[in-house]
C-alpha cells in the first residue's frame, strides 16, 4: 500500500494509459534517497503487468558507476535474442555492449539509436514499461544510450521511467516529478501498518521530517533509535541507524557485508570467491540475512536498500576496504571486473597494475565507453612509474574524455598531462632523452587535445597559440597537423599573424598547405591569390571535413551541398550520429543560399534535436545562426533578435551580418550601414563571414546618399569578385557597381551571370534593384518584368519586407502585381520533421529506411505520415507522388 501518493500514481498512470494506446513518453521520478522513488516504479511495474504491458527494468548500482555498460548489459541480457532482427550497425552496437564484438570505431551514439529500435521492436508485440532505477548511478555509457532513446521516443507504445537522486541524473528537456514528504496523517498510517504504538508515533513522525524510509527504519529500530541531535538531512539520519544495525552483527558478517558492498554487482560466485581468500563465507551472511538486511538467492546477493551498502562500505577502516578489494582483484575472473578493483587495492605506483588499467581502458574505448576509458587511462597514470607513462595515459585520458563530449574534463587532464611533460622534457639526466619516439606521439596527441577541448569551450585564441607555439616540440608529421588545424581556429578568431604564422612554418617545413596560404592570403585581403589557392585545395582535397569548410568560405555553395549531402548520408549509413549536426549545419546552409528555407529548417531541426538529445548543445547556437538569417529575410523581425541574441562571443561578426541585413529590409538603412561598418573595424574581420554582406552595407549608403560610404566595401566586393570563380559573386559585385554609377549596362550583366545559377534571393535583389532603377529612369514598360520577376522569388521565399518593396514598386509603375502561389500549400503547416519524413515517403523509402535514415523508430515515422496525410489532403502515399514538395 502507498499513502500520499495519488498525484504521483495518476501521472505514471497516465503513462502507462498512452502507452496502451500506442503513444510513449517518459518522466523523472528525482527526489532524495528514502522518498519512495522505488516503491513508486514497483507499483508502476505491478500495475502495467496486470494490463498486459512488458515490464523490462535496469538498475544502476554504486560500485558500478564507472563500470562501461553495466546499467545497460541489465537491459540487454535477457533480450539477446531480438538482436539479430535489429539494423546491421544496431545490432553490432548492442553485441559490442556485451562483449560479443568490437565496437570497431563505431559512434558512441549508435548504440542509443539501437535501444530505441529494441524497445520499439518489443512494443510492436505488447506495450512496454521501461523502468531505470537509481539512475544517478548508471555508468555514462549505458546513461547516454537510455536517454538518447527516451528523447526520441515518440509514437512506439514505450513508457520509460528513470529514478534518480536529486543531484542525479541530468535529464534537461524531460519531463520531470518530484514525490513530496508524506504529511503527518499519511505518515500516521503508514506507521500503524507496521504495527508502531501510537505513543511511539509522533517522536518517530518528527524525526523522520515525513521521509517513508525514514519511517520504516525508526519504526523498525530500538525504542531509543533514532538517537542525537537532528540531522540536516534525513538520509544522513538513515544511514547513521544502517551503520548502527551493521554495528550490531557478529564481526564476520560484518566483513561479509563489506565484501559484498564492494563487489557491488551482487555477483555471489564472486562473492564466494573472494570471501574465500578472507577465510569467511556463505553462512556468515546469515545474521544480516535474518536482520532484513540483504536477500540471498542461488546466484545473487542484494541490499535491501542501496544506503545499507553504503552504510556497510564507508562505516569500515579503509585498510580493510583494500584488503577486501584485493581479495576481489584475486578472485575476478573477468579482467574488466579485475579492472574495476584494482585501483582500490593498489595504493603505491605498479607498472604492472597501470598497463592492466590501461589495457582495460583501450577495451573500454572499442566500445565507445569513453568516460569509462578515461577514467582507467587517468588511474593507470596515477598508478604509472615513470613520467613517461604517466604523460601518455593522461594524453589518452585526455582524448577519450573529448570523444565522449566532455571537453572540460578533457581539458583539465591535457593540462595535466603537458605540466608532467614540461618537468619530464626538462629532467634529461635522469630520464634520458626526452622527446624521442612514443613520446613525441604522447605529446602532439595532449596538445591536440588540449586546444581542441579549449576551442568547443570557447577559448579559442588560447587553442590557436597552443597548436603554434607547440607545433616545434613534436616529430614533424604531428606539428604539421597541428599548424594545419591551428590556422583553421585561428581564421575563426580572426588572428591575421597566427593564420600567416602557420602558413610561412608549413611552407618552411616542406609542408606546403594551400588552405592555410589561401587563408592567409584572405586575412591580408589579397583575393587575387587567396581564393585561387582555395579553390585549387576544394577540388584536390581527400579530406571531407577541410573540404566543406573551404567551399564554405569561398561560396562555392554547389560544391558544398554536394559534399554535405554525400557526407551525411554517409554518417546516416554508417550511424555516425554525433557527427551529424556540424554537417547538417553545412548542409542547412547552402540550402538556405539555394532559397530552400522550408529543407533548411527541416535540416536545423533535425541536427538541433540530435544535438540535444547527444549534449552537443555548443552546436545549437550555430544551428540557430541559418534560422535566424531565414527570420531575417523573411522580416520576422523578434525571433531574428532573439536568436542572434542568444548566440556566444564568438558568432558576434555572423549576427551583426544578420541584423544588418534585417535592419536594411525594414528601411533602417543607418542602423545597418552602423553596424557593418562596426563590424569591419572590429577584431574578428573575417572575409568569409564580413563580406557577404558588402552588398546590404553598399546599398544601405546608396539610400542614405553618402556614397563615399560605399566606396571601401565595393572595392573589397570587386576584387573578391574578380578573384572568385562563381557567377553569383560576379553578379553582385556588378549590381552594386551598378547601383552606385548608374551603369545600366552592369545591371544586364549581373542578371545574365545571375541566370547561371546560385543564390536565388540575391538574384532577386538585382531584379528589384534594376526594377527601381528603370522606373526611375521613367521607363514603367521596362521595369514590369524584373519587378515582377522579383515578386515570384521573394513570395517563393516568404521575404515579406521585399514583397512589400517590389509591389510598390510595381503599384508605383501603375501594375498590378501578378497573383503568386507558394510551391507548396498544406491545409495547416507541416513541422519540420513532419516534410521529411513526408519527401522521403514520397521518394519511394519504407518506413524503416527513413526510420533508419532520420534515427527515429518505425513507428514514430508512420505516426508522421498519419499527421502530415490530412494536412496535404491525401490519404495514401501513391498520392504524395503527385504533390510539389520543393
Amino acid at each position: 500500500m502507498l499513502y500520499g501518493r495519488s498525484t504521483e500514481q495518476v501521472r505514471l498512470e497516465g503513462l502507462i494509459a498512452a502507452a496502451l494506446e500506442g503513444h510513449s513518453g517518459v518522466l523523472v521520478v528525482r527526489g532524495e534517497a528514502g522518498i519512495g522513488k522505488t516503491a513508486l516504479l514497483d507499483w508502476a511495474a505491478t500495475t502495467a503487468a496486470g494490463r498486459g504491458l512488458r515490464v523490462v527494468r535496469v538498475t544502476g548500482v554504486e560500485p558500478e558507476a564507472d563500470l562501461a555498460f553495466g546499467g545497460l548489459t541489465q537491459l540487454l541480457w535477457p533480450l539477446q535474442d531480438r538482436l539479430d532482427a535489429l539494423p546491421e550497425p544496431q545490432a553490432a552496437a548492442l553485441k559490442a555492449v556485451l562483449g560479443a564484438e568490437s565496437a570497431g570505431g563505431r559512434d558512441r551514439f549508435l548504440t542509443g539509436l539501437a535501444v530505441l529500435t529494441l524497445l520499439a521492436d518489443l512494443a510492436e508485440d505488447v506495450p512496454v514499461l521501461c523502468l531505470v532505477d537509481d539512475a544517478q548511478w548508471l555508468d555514462q555509457a549505458s546513461a547516454e544510450p537510455l536517454l538518447f532513446a527516451a528523447r526520441r521516443l515518440a509514437a512506439e507504445g514505450v513508457a520509460m521511467v528513470f529514478a534518480t537522486r536529486e543531484d542525479g541524473l541530468a535529464a534537461p528537456g524531460l519531463d520531470e516529478l518530484r514525490p513530496s514528504r508524506l504529511d503527518g496523517r499519511d505518515s500516521a498510517r503508514l506507521l500503524a501498518e507496521h504495527q508502531v504504538a501510537p505513543v511511539r508515533r509522533e517522536k518517530i513522525i518528527a524525526e523522520s521530517a515525513g521521509n517513508p524510509l525514514a519511517l520504516i527504519e525508526f519504526a523498525a529500530g530500538r525504542r531509543d533509535q533514532p538517537a542525537g541531535p537532528l540531522s540536516p538531512r534525513v538520509a544522513d539520519r538513515v544511514l547513521a541507524s544502517f551503520r548502527a544495525q551493521i554495528g550490531r552483527l557478529p564481526e564476520r558478517t560484518r566483513l561479509m557485508l563489506l565484501m559484498a558492498a564492494a563487489e557491488g554487482r551482487g555477483d555471489l560466485a564472486l562473492l564466494l570467491r573472494a570471501a574465500h581468500l578472507m577465510g569467511v563465507g556463505l553462512d556468515d551472511l546469515e545474521a544480516a540475512e535474518r536482520a532484513g538486511l540483504i536477500q540471498v538467492t542461488e546466484s545473487a546477493v542484494a541490499f535491501r536498500h542501496p544506503l545499507i551498502g553504503t552504510a556497510a562500505y564507508q562505516g569500515t577502516a579503509s585498510a580493510r576496504r583494500v584488503a577486501v578489494h584485493r581479495a576481489l582483484v584475486e578472485a575476478a575472473e573477468d579482467p574488466d571486473c579485475r579492472a574495476h578493483h584494482l585501483p582500490a587495492a593498489t595504493m603505491e605506483p605498479d607498472a604492472g597494475v597501470a598497463s592492466e588499467l590501461a589495457a582495460a581502458a583501450e577495451r573500454a574505448g572499442a566500445r565507445t565507453a569513453y568516460t569509462a576509458a578515461a577514467r582507467l587511462y587517468e588511474q593507470a597514470a596515477r598508478l604509472a612509474v615513470t613520467e613517461r607513462d604517466q604523460v601518455g595515459w593522461l594524453a589518452r585520458a585526455a582524448a577519450a574524455a573529448l570523444s565522449g563530449g566532455r571537453p572540460d574534463q578533457a581539458a583539465e587532464l591535457a593540462g595535466r598531462a603537458e605540466d608532467l611533460a614540461g618537468h619530464f622534457a626538462g629532467d634529461a639526466a635522469r630520464q634520458g632523452p626526452p622527446l624521442e619516439g612514443g613520446h613525441h606521439d604522447a605529446v602532439a596527441e595532449l596538445i591536440s587535445v588540449h586546444a581542441a577541448a579549449m576551442f568547443e569551450l570557447g577559448q579559442e585564441e588560447k587553442a590557436v597559440h597552443l597548436l603554434l607555439d607547440r607545433a616545434d616540440r613534436v616529430a614533424p608529421r604531428q606539428g604539421t597537423a597541428m599548424l594545419r588545424t591551428g590556422a583553421t581556429y585561428a581564421w575563426f578568431t580572426g588572428d591575421e599573424a597566427a593564420v600567416s604564422a602557420a602558413a610561412r612554418t608549413l611552407a618552411a617545413l616542406g609542408e606546403s598547405d594551400r588552405m592555410a596560404e589561401g587563408l592567409a592570403h584572405l586575412m591580408r585581403a589579397d583575393y587575387a591569390r587567396g581564393l585561387p589557392l582555395l579553390a585549387d585545395f576544394l577540388t584536390r582535397t581527400p579530406d571531407t571535413e577541410r573540404a566543406l569548410f573551404t567551399g564554405m568560405i569561398i561560396g562555392d555553395d554547389t560544391a558544398t551541398m554536394a559534399l554535405a549531402t554525400a557526407e551525411v548520408a554517409r554518417c546516416r549509413e554508417q550511424g555516425l550520429i554525433g557527427a551529424l549536426p556540424q554537417v547538417l549545419q553545412i548542409l542547412a546552409q547552402t540550402q538556405l543560399w539555394a532559397g530552400l528555407h522550408r529543407d533548411a529548417e527541416a535540416t536545423v531541426a533535425e541536427a538541433t534535436g540530435i544535438a540535444c538529445d547527444t549534449g552537443l548543445q555548443q552546436r545549437i547556437a550555430w544551428l540557430n545562426g541559418v534560422l535566424a538569417r531565414i527570420a531575417a529575410i523573411e522580416g520576422d523581425e523578434s525571433r531574428c533578435r532573439r536568436l542572434v541574441a542568444e548566440a556566444p562571443d564568438a558568432y558576434q561578426a555572423t549576427g551583426d551580418v544578420i541584423l544588418s541585413l534585417l535592419e536594411l529590409s525594414m528601411g533602417d538603412h543607418e542602423a545597418a550601414l552602423d553596424r557593418l561598418e562596426a563590424a569591419w573595424a572590429g577584431p574578428v574581420r573575417n572575409a568569409a563571414v564580413l563580406l557577404p554582406s558588402a552588398p546590404d552595407q553598399i546599398e544601405a549608403a546608396v539610400r542614405l546618399a553618402q556614397p563615399h560610404r560605399a566606396e571601401e566595401p565595393l572595392r573589397r566586393l570587386r576584387a573578391w569578385a574578380r578573384a572568385s570563380a562563381q557567377p553569383w559573386v560576379q553578379a553582385v559585385a556588378l549590381r552594386c557597381q551598378a547601383l552606385t554609377s548608374d551603369d545600366e549596362a552592369a545591371f544586364q550583366a549581373a542578371l545574365t551571370l545571375h541566370e547561371r545559377g546560385g543564390r536565388p534571393f540575391e538574384h532577386a535583389r538585382t531584379q528589384l534593384l534594376y526594377g527601381e532603377w528603370l522606373r526611375r529612369a521613367r521607363r514603367p514598360g521596362d521595369a514590369g518584368a524584373p519587378l515582377h520577376a522579383a515578386l515570384e522569388t521573394f513570395a517563393r521565399l516568404d521575404a515579406a519586407p521585399w514583397i512589400t518593396r517590389a509591389r510598390s514598386e510595381l503599384h508605383a509603375g501603375g501594375e498590378s502585381p501578378r497573383a503568386v502561389h507558394p510551391a507548396l500549400a498544406p491545409a495547416a503547416p507541416l513541422t519540420p520533421r513532419e516534410l521529411h519524413v513526408v519527401r522521403l515517403a514520397a521518394a519511394g523509402r519504407s518506413s524503416r529506411e527513413i526510420a533508419a535514415q532520420l534515427f527515429l523508430s518505425t513507428r514514430t515515422v508512420e505516426y508522421h505520415l498519419y499527421k502530415a496525410y490530412p494536412k496535404l489532403g491525401v490519404t495514401s502515399r501513391r498520392e504524395l507522388g503527385r504533390l510539389n514538395l520543393t
